[in-house]
């Protein structure tokens, strides 16, 4: 096919670049598991205030989520990049002025910050669909709010937030993409573009992007379903990772019971 004519030769252009694919690449990485961590920490903690019982802390919750949630990825990343920067340019002796010229580190927050908010919305309402008799056993042994979410309420939460986790952390993946406008920062996206003047944009971002992203997103998916297996198995809602993984027969089971 004439369409794949040149492929050979656009395959040889990519060896050649593999150190700066390689080096974009785990770029694209770092900012994914650093930005991911940081909006699973956002997400956590707003998600827990903004179901506490408390209005004092239930309303800033809420407003700090609608807030990033309703600002654009791109609007953040330029208002960490040229806003934020402003106010140590014009008040000298400030702390962390070495932090805020750190793009690397500006992209990680734009992305935690954004995601977090969408994700403190499904860790809130994954705490909303606890059965209530388990939280009306936690007001009858009398533990207090901190206790009852961390020995009761929240590993169940844990197991039925997962899905939309994953969700949110593929999503994070592909938003990192954005990290290519960004000064000093080269990741895997920034060098697709590259590539593509030596060749054309179907060989570097239809195919080598379109795979590569493909992959990054497979392994979020199967980590975190791994995830999902183990906290579902201890609370005996399912079989373990290792009884899945096992080659060994799986026992007959009749209605859906093990």
């Amino acid at each position: 096919m004439e369409f794949f004519e040149d492929w050979p030769r656009y395959v040889d252009v990519a060896i050649n670049w593999s150190d700066r694919l390689l080096d974009g690449l785990w770029t694209t990485i770092q900012l994914t598991i650093y930005g991911g961590l940081l909006a699973f920490v956002v997400a956590a903690v707003l998600g827990l205030i903004a179901g506490s019982p408390r209005i004092w802390l239930r309303v800033p919750a809420r407003i700090i989520i609608e807030l990033f949630r309703g600002v654009s990825l791109v609007v953040l990343l330029f208002w960490l990049m040229f806003v934020l920067p402003q106010i140590w340019m014009r008040a000298d002796g400030l702390p962390f002025e070495g932090l805020v010229y750190n793009t690397f580190l500006l992209g990680v927050m734009a992305l935690g910050i954004n995601y977090g908010a969408y994700g403190a919305e499904a860790v809130r309402a994954s705490m909303t669909t606890v059965p209530q008799a388990q939280w009306e056993a936690t007001t009858a042994l009398s533990m207090s709010w901190p206790h009852k979410m961390r020995r009761v309420i929240f590993p169940q939460a844990w197991a039925l937030m997962l899905p939309s986790l994953t969700n949110l952390w593929v999503h994070l993946l592909k938003g990192s993409a954005i990290a290519y406008i960004m000064p000093f920062v080269s990741d895997f996206t920034a060098e697709l573009n590259q590539l593509r003047r030596p060749t054309d944009i179907w060989f570097s971002h239809a195919f080598i992007g379109l795979v590569v992203y493909f992959i990054l997103a497979l392994v979020i998916t199967l980590f975190m379903q791994a995830l999902e297996t183990r906290a579902k198995n201890r609370l005996g809602r399912g079989p373990s990772l290792r009884e899945i993984l096992s080659p060994a027969p799986k026992p007959v089971t009749t209605g859906g019971a093990r």
